[in-house]
């Protein structure tokens, strides 16, 4: 039975649109008496905004991505004035000292420092990383200032019992600092509730751009051509490797730089390579006949934005059942295998290419989850942040 998602119920704010709504209808309707809330988006350093925005159109930025990171500038239309970290320009003896400071903190304090003058001017601080909110919260204790601040862990719960003692004791500390701690799964959110008592802990289901979209289709024709994508340190290429290797009639491309070398020695139905533009992204989803997100153990919802894209692509998706996936889409939307097993997920792509009514159906169920009227979405993610965002304000009473 899948998890149902543990959503936030946030009383409606005033200029704050309700999910039906388009965004672009938001200013209007704002009272013009409030004033716009001040968000500070603080990203890594490789995510600046300008070379975010130059790389997405050139088309170097592989994904389906929104013009800003992460679609945070969406709240922009949400009665909300949005500013981003910027990343500077920065020598080599600054790289150094940075890093060398992060490697010390557990965070990129020197980032944040850089970019103190929008921390201390803002309403409220989003982040998208325990890295981001650590350094913050540091940051605010520096320059003597108590910052609202909403703060997005991925894999500091999973990481945490491998933690060097000090860092526990500087976390813990920086984390009492940290208005809302938010997490992209069920089950991470649930073991940051055991750690953090005190902590007021959200689960916010993350979302990419879903205004456009392919129909859902199921290729008869031809090999099975199973395509895996995504860099995150729990994918699971062993198993997929093993459960395809010298199959006859399917065919595996995998997109990635951190499959191990040699892994698919001798395969000679395997590639491995890399997608260096968003067309050759397309490309490949268009020649697919199905995505596999295959998993290791995890807490964070790994996979999620591959599977985003992979439902607006209109292609089924296989994905090991592990790390809080259910609370996007059941088990009607998306196949899922038991972490490790490579002979349920052999008999899963050939169920799943074997029966393309059901293929459809339940990539159609997927697809349906995301967007307007869906639970999904980069604009759906956003909205959250302004909700909580106003609640920190006092706005919602």
């Amino acid at each position: 039975m899948p998890v149902q998602p543990e959503l936030i119920e946030l009383a409606p704010v005033p200029g704050c649109l309700p999910v039906s709504m388009p965004a672009r209808e938001a200013a209007p309707i704002a009272r013009a008496h409030e004033r716009v809330m001040q968000i500070y988006a603080h990203l890594a350093i490789d995510k600046d905004a300008e070379r975010w925005r130059r790389n997405r159109e050139s088309g170097k930025l592989v994904g389906l991505n929104d013009a800003t990171p992460y679609g945070y500038g969406r709240a922009e239309a949400m009665q909300c004035h949005v500013r981003f970290s910027a990343a500077g320009r920065e020598g080599r003896l600054g790289k150094l000292l940075r890093l060398g400071l992060r490697a010390v903190t557990g965070f990129d304090l020197l980032h944040a420092w850089r970019n103190r003058d929008a921390i201390r001017v803002a309403d409220v601080v989003w982040t998208h990383t325990e890295s981001q909110y650590l350094a913050v919260a540091a940051v605010g204790l520096l320059i003597g200032k108590r910052v609202r601040l909403i703060g997005q862990s991925v894999w500091l719960v999973d990481r945490w019992r491998g933690l060097w003692w000090p860092h526990k004791w500087l976390f813990r500390r920086l984390i009492a600092r940290v208005d809302v701690l938010s997490f992209l799964s069920p089950e991470n959110a649930a073991l940051a509730r055991q750690l953090f008592p005190h902590a007021r802990v959200e689960f916010l289901p993350f979302g990419i751009p879903a205004e456009r979209r392919q129909p859902p289709r199921c290729r008869v024709d031809g090999p099975i051509r199973v395509l895996a994508l995504g860099n995150d340190r729990h994918r699971d290429w062993a198993t997929l490797i093993e459960a395809v290797r010298d199959v006859a009639g399917i065919e595996l491309t995998i997109l990635s730089g951190t499959v191990p070398a040699g892994l698919a020695s001798g395969a000679r139905n395997v590639e491995i390579r890399l997608a260096r533009s968003h067309q050759e992204l397309s490309a490949a989803f268009e020649a697919a006949t199905l995505v596999c997100v295959p998993l290791r153990r995890n807490l964070h919802a790994s996979g999620i934005t591959v599977i985003q894209e992979a439902v607006l692509s209109g292609l089924p998706v296989i994905a090991t059942d592990i790390g809080g996936l259910s609370a996007y889409f059941s088990a009607d939307e998306l196949r899922y295998v038991p972490m490790g097993e490579a002979a349920a997920l052999r008999e899963a792509i050939v169920e799943v290419a074997g029966d393309p009514a059901a293929a459809l159906a339940r990539a159609t169920r997927a697809q349906a989850r995301m967007g307007e009227g869906g639970e999904l979405g980069a604009q759906q993610y956003v909205r959250h942040h302004v909700r909580l965002s106003a609640q920190l304000l006092g706005r919602d009473a």
